[in-house]
């Protein structure tokens, strides 16, 4: 998984009808890309560090 400021973390629940979750990508602690990250989460508007897992995928924004 790799990431850069700006995409978008989507994080999706292993239940059924579960909650998804997103949040945008505010900061990548490894120059090449890999977690962990800062993400700022849409629902709450709070920053964490995040260690993505397996239910986890990064959405690619291009730069304008």
């Amino acid at each position: 998984m790799f990431a850069s400021v700006g995409d978008r973390l989507v994080v999706r629940s292993n239940h059924v009808d579960g909650p998804v979750r997103d949040g945008e990508i505010i900061e990548v602690r490894h120059e090449d890309g890999s977690p962990p990250y800062v993400v700022r989460w849409s629902d709450t508007g709070h920053e964490a560090l995040v260690f993505p897992g397996p239910d986890a995928e990064v959405q690619h924004f291009a730069a304008p």
